[in-house]
């Protein structure tokens, strides 16, 4: 990561989605950006407006004096932007036309259009941010609930990145003790360059430790938990769709088979985002057409992180009832017990020679909206203890990427802790030590691969 800004050839791209709206903003930055916008506005003179200022005027075409819009164009001199760059946004009327005239206008006079990403990826090459701040900019705007949302903001302020730099120095400052025993042999100080190694290498181990344990909870943050809704027909699988989502999306009626096909929806669920599957019923059938839904719908139970398995409390369990409860026993499941309204003919404790798993069973009344915020209690404990609302850090791993490198450098440190109570010479030991310490690095960005940086921006939005 460079640690001084750069210079690089100015970028132009529309950072608002495409479509109509109220209004659309085309951003540039780089070292000529002001100039290039001046040549297309008519106003102010905006290379001699303070900096964060936003300036009335007009957008004219230089080769025919036509006016394209009327705009307030936003002048930040670097370094303090988004991208440690000259930046401007202009904000223009939220048309399809005279968004995409405007853009190729700056275009035509100096300009380049931006790659994906690439605001933030110069954020980053020119030290504003560092890779974990990155990715929680793509976070945010993905974020499904609050919680995700505040996970994303507390990244972006780089909780997760200082606590990584400042393990990182732990190890940096016991590497330079053995660097200085090296050179100084005569003082003999392994002994108590030893005792520090170690409780270093344990005191930052622990506290990957702990980060890892919350790769789990990151990853449903970020991406959803799957949930798949499974029952046989007619038990009210669409019923709970439509309670979760406070709006109609599922057909229901009391005619079994309703649902041919899979429906998926986002709700949140007391911070966690769930990733809802409404499946057909599964069951036995000789319908071609319920077939192909019943074949859908087993494919998302095993794609499923969490089932929630709807069975008719008013009803005797039947077959295609036992064979789903032995399909799930495998699976993070919520057993639900529907139709409490009307006459009982199954209880929980029917079910408990069948259910021999820690699985909730929760009696409700979906038509009544019974017993359904015990429901989301448990989706909320199953995953994240006593709820994700009452979570003590917004210190997480959110992605592959940081998990995997976090996993290097633990196993790193293991090593370092076997071979130091085993009294392996310290200079062989350094080698492990400084494994982590470089692991750690990658995962906020310092030397890594430049394959990966483009592998990691070419994810984000056009204009981000």
């Amino acid at each position: 990561m460079a640690n001084s800004i750069t210079a690089y050839d100015t970028i132009a791209a529309i950072s608002t989605p495409p479509g109509e709206g109220g209004i659309s903003i085309v951003r540039l930055s780089g070292d000529e950006a002001i100039q290039v916008a001046q040549r297309v506005f008519k106003g102010k003179d905006l290379a001699n407006v303070p900096t964060h200022t936003i300036n009335y005027g007009h957008i004219v075409d230089p080769a025919t004096q036509d006016v394209v819009d009327e705009v307030m164009v936003s002048v930040m001199r670097a370094p303090k932007t988004y991208t440690r760059e000259d930046v401007i946004e202009i904000n223009c009327h939220g048309g399809i036309v005279d968004t995409n005239r405007i853009l190729q206008l700056l275009l035509s006079q100096g300009a380049r259009m931006a790659e994906p990403g690439e605001f933030t990826k110069r954020a980053f090459l020119n030290g504003r941010i560092d890779l974990t701040q990155a990715e929680s900019v793509m976070d945010l705007i993905r974020a499904k609930t609050d919680k995700a949302m505040q996970v994303a903001v507390d990244q972006l302020d780089g909780n997760l990145s200082h606590l990584i730099k400042n393990l990182r120095q732990d190890i940096f400052s016991v590497l330079g003790q053995e660097e200085v025993n090296i050179d100084y042999p005569e003082y003999e100080m392994d002994e108590v360059t030893g005792k520090m190694m170690l409780e270093k290498a344990q005191k930052v181990r622990d506290h990957l430790v702990q980060l890892l344990k919350t790769a789990n909870q990151g990853k449903i943050l970020r991406e959803g938990l799957a949930t798949a809704i499974i029952g046989r027909p007619n038990v009210g699988k669409s019923s709970l769709l439509n309670y979760l989502l406070h709006e109609d999306k599922a057909i229901v009626t009391d005619v079994a088979g309703t649902t041919r096909d899979t429906l998926e929806e986002y709700v949140n669920v007391r911070g966690v985002p769930l990733k809802l599957v409404d499946t057909a019923g599964i069951h036995h059938t000789t319908d071609k057409v319920e077939k192909i839904g019943v074949e859908r719908s087993k494919k998302a139970l095993g794609q499923a992180d969490l089932v929630l398995l709807v069975l008719d409390a008013s009803a005797p369990l039947q077959s295609d009832d036992r064979e789903l409860l032995k399909a799930t026993q495998d699976k993070k499941r919520i057993i639900l017990l529907n139709k409490t309204d009307l006459p009982a003919a199954l209880h929980p404790e029917n079910l408990e020679a069948l259910v021999t798993d820690d699985s909730r069973i929760i009696s409700v009344s979906i038509l009544k909206t019974a017993g359904l915020d015990a429901l989301e209690a448990a989706i909320a404990r199953l995953f994240f203890g006593e709820g994700i609302e009452n979570s003590q850090s917004n210190v997480l791993v959110t992605n592959a990427r940081q998990y995997g490198l976090l996993a290097q450098a633990k196993a790193a440190l293991d090593e370092v802790i076997t071979a130091l109570q085993n009294e392996v010479p310290l200079d062989l030991v350094q080698i492990d030590m400084t494994t982590a310490w470089e692991k750690m690095g990658e995962v906020v960005g310092e030397n890594a691969p430049d394959e990966l940086i483009t592998q990691l921006f070419s994810q984000f939005c056009l204009g981000k």
